[in-house]
């Protein structure tokens, strides 16, 4: 029988005030609530006590629910020994973003091809918020080898258009400083103004 909404409220609201009075064993508990949105506050409330584990995460990321999956994804940003390539392909797309966004701020050469793929305006993800966090994430890597797709997600939305025009700060070489010349003309003007920045152009 599922639980009614204040006993929801009432635990979630239980599990994260234990991740701020040193509470490990209500904090625990949360983990293997009926309900997803405790358990993803568990996730929040363990890493914040330093109890949380990289078993605790890697159920996370296989979690049925979500929002478990994507907290999974957020505070594993911060556990190296933690896998999270399999994200990238997960059913939901607030799924893919935030492990995108995790595996540029772990800088993790290893997704670089992964990011590249999902950042394809053909053949890549369907989700535009998903493109646009693998290309920033392959800003933040770094990688030459995610060069090719940074330059080939200057031709897709706006928003899109803008990260990349960002990401290309990671990179050098005549193609980044041809792509910048481009990005000078292009019709939004946030992407000219990344440009002009990144090309000291008064």
């Amino acid at each position: 029988m599922e639980p009614d909404k204040p006993d929801v409220t009432d635990r979630r609201r239980a599990v994260a005030l234990a991740g701020y009075t040193g509470d490990v064993a209500t904090a625990q508990e949360g983990r293997d609530d009926p309900v997803g949105t405790v358990r993803a506050t568990a996730l929040g409330a363990l890493e914040r006590l330093g109890a949380l584990t990289e078993e605790d995460v890697t159920t996370a990321l296989l979690d049925s629910d979500a929002a478990v999956r994507r907290r999974g994804c957020e505070v594993g940003a911060r556990m190296p020994g933690v896998v999270l390539l399999g994200a990238l392909s997960d059913a939901d797309a607030s799924v893919v973003e935030m492990a995108a966004w995790a595996l540029g701020e772990r800088e993790d050469p290893g997704a670089v091809e992964m990011l590249a793929g999902l950042s394809a305006r053909t053949g890549g993800h369907a989700d535009p918020l998903c493109r646009e966090a693998a290309v920033a994430a392959l800003g933040a890597i770094g990688d030459p080898r995610g060069l090719p797709a940074v330059l080939a997600a200057l031709e897709d939305k706006p928003a899109i258009r803008r990260r990349a025009a960002v990401a290309l700060a990671a990179f050098d070489g005549p193609e980044v400083d041809a792509a910048l010349q481009r990005c000078l003309e292009d019709r939004d003007w946030q992407v000219r103004q990344v440009a002009e920045d990144l090309m000291a152009v008064e």
